[in-house]
């Protein structure tokens, strides 16, 4: 018998990497089932992805069923006839569905994120055949905290930059209260971007805000600096996050374990804006203007919207956080998967954004 995988957060961008990578190793690890959890207002975008999907992968057609569900509703909204198939056969189960924007609201984050995870928590304490529960949590539980961030730590007293950031650390909380009695993994990666090898990502945030940026800006005859740039540029393609989630969720030591799938050797802000500037534009940055005026404008509603550039996003190029890898590289070293350097993937990432600039489907809503 094959593993069963059960997925939540279908179409967003990890979790269709993550598949793509179950459909990769069906042929030397027996897959009997992959299920995937979506929204019903996004049940039609699910669908038009799974075809082009199965134009690539023909063999997944019989792989993949799409389940019609909600994890903000008790039993995660499904019907009873998928529940009790699913609770009697699923072996692994992704938890990927939550609300990643750094300017979502409070109410909207803690719906999902927190009394999300907490539905999800439930239904998989109910599955009789698991073997792991994978939860995506995210580095920045760690909140405003600075210094060096260790992978086993989590409440700290520390308080955070926006609703994401804290409904993501509650419903960390969630998830380790059950770790005793579910084979769980949680998995906290850096800021994803699209991937080292193409460049391909489905929207434009994190550090795509950089080269939203320097595009505005490119008519200058000098391209500033914004702030010090001191922070760590904590930017991992998504490749590197898919390899590692998937190798780790199936080591039999990763149960009971969090992993920083960060960069280990990070750039500062200011080097990955002048790396930008320079592949961008071709131009290197000159002076400084004030992090607070970068806020400031930011808070402008018309200019943010101009610039297509979260205000939240700017906290990040101060906080001085640097995590702790060596779980993860430790847990990783037999597997031969490490995280590419930014600088020497940057081209691909760039190339892909001035290909795709215009793309209006890959850029968020910004409010």
């Amino acid at each position: 018998m094959g593993n069963v995988y059960f997925f939540t957060g279908f179409p967003g961008f990890i979790a269709k990497e993550l598949i793509k990578e179950c459909i990769h190793i069906s042929g030397k690890t027996p897959i009997e089932q992959i299920y995937l959890l979506t929204l019903p207002s996004m049940e039609k975008k699910a669908l038009l992805d799974l075809q082009e999907m199965f134009i690539l992968y023909p063999e997944a057609k019989d792989l993949i069923t799409l389940v019609i569900g909600d994890i903000t509703k008790n039993d995660l909204n499904i019907s009873t006839r998928y529940n009790n198939v699913l609770k009697s056969s699923v072996t692994h189960v992704f938890h990927l569905a939550a609300v990643y924007d750094l300017a979502v609201d409070k109410k909207t984050a803690e719906k999902v994120n927190v009394s999300g995870t907490k539905n999800v928590n439930n239904w998989v304490q109910e599955i009789q055949s698991l073997k792991r529960y994978t939860y995506f949590s995210t580095a920045y539980v760690s909140g405003k905290r600075e210094g060096r961030i260790y992978e086993k730590e989590l409440s700290m007293g520390q308080s955070f930059k926006n609703h994401y950031e804290r409904t993501k650390y509650e419903a960390e909380v969630l998830v380790r209260d059950i770790m005793d009695v579910v084979p769980t993994t949680i998995i906290r990666p850096g800021i994803v971007r699209g991937h080292s090898e193409t460049g391909v990502t489905t929207k434009f945030d994190g550090p795509y805000f950089i080269l939203h940026i320097l595009d505005r800006l490119s008519a200058l005859p000098v391209i500033p600096y914004l702030g010090d740039g001191n922070a760590d540029g904590n930017f991992v393609p998504v490749d590197y996050v898919i390899k590692a989630s998937f190798y780790l969720t199936h080591l039999e030591t990763g149960a009971g374990k969090t992993y920083h799938l960060t960069d280990p050797a990070p750039f500062k802000m200011s080097e990955v804006y002048r790396m930008l500037a320079e592949e961008y534009l071709g131009k290197t940055p000159r002076g400084k203007l004030p992090l607070l005026f970068g806020k400031l404008s930011m808070s402008i509603p018309p200019f943010r919207k101009w610039m297509q550039v979260e205000k939240e996003a700017l906290e990040y190029n101060s906080c001085l956080a640097f995590y702790d890898t060596r779980v993860a590289e430790n847990d990783l070293q037999e597997s031969g998967i490490e995280c590419p350097s930014f600088d020497k993937t940057l081209t691909t990432m760039v190339n892909y954004y001035r290909e795709h600039k215009d793309d209006k489907q890959k850029y968020i809503q910004i409010h």
